[in-house]
């Protein structure tokens, strides 16, 4: 199963390379102002986002929107483990683990608070399976979370199936720029 999974990684790296990097923005835009009309979005007060990598649904804008009207939670990689900070503002960024911005401040620990998580993923099937980047962050954090969690990814991402174990958390929800999957 690891390797298959290595394999479904490079194919869908691959895939990415061969993406135009204005689609990709304008496909994130899509993909987030759905995402706002979500029910499960509107009603949070707390919601897990991430500060994205270049190749993932691009989010510095969407958190920046949203942070003066609800409390919105980043990662930060802290040795193999992810901790969860309040986003307030980029002037509380600083550069972190694999070069991405991370909040600096207090460490948030009170995770039956958070009522929505959105979960990068390198890719997800339509069973709400998701396959990441292979370090196991998300896989230590899920289960500490009681929320509602939405999976997002672009649409040639998606696949038919990812290899799942018993201990993997499937999504609530996936979505793409072309809504949510089935």
């Amino acid at each position: 199963m690891k390797e298959l999974k290595k394999q479904l990684r490079k194919q869908i790296a691959q895939e990415k390379k061969i993406q135009c990097s204005n689609a990709l923005v304008v496909n994130s835009h899509a993909l987030l102002e759905q995402l706002e009309k979500h029910p499960h979005f509107i009603a949070a007060r707390t919601i897990l986002l991430y500060y994205s990598l270049s190749d993932e649904v691009q989010t510095h804008s969407f958190v920046e929107k949203w942070y003066t009207s609800k409390k919105i939670l980043l990662p930060v990689v802290v040795g193999d483990e992810l901790e969860l900070r309040h986003y307030t503002g980029k002037s509380c960024l600083k550069p972190g683990a694999f070069h991405i911005e991370e909040p600096v401040g207090e460490h948030f620990t009170h995770f039956s608070e958070i009522e929505l998580a959105v979960i990068p993923g390198v890719s997800f099937d339509k069973e709400g399976n998701r396959l990441g980047r292979g370090k196991g962050y998300y896989d230590k954090l899920l289960p500490k979370l009681s929320s509602y969690n939405i999976g997002i990814c672009y649409g040639f991402q998606v696949r038919e199936l990812i290899p799942s174990e018993p201990f993997d958390i499937k999504m609530d929800e996936v979505w793409t720029e072309n809504g949510r999957i089935h």
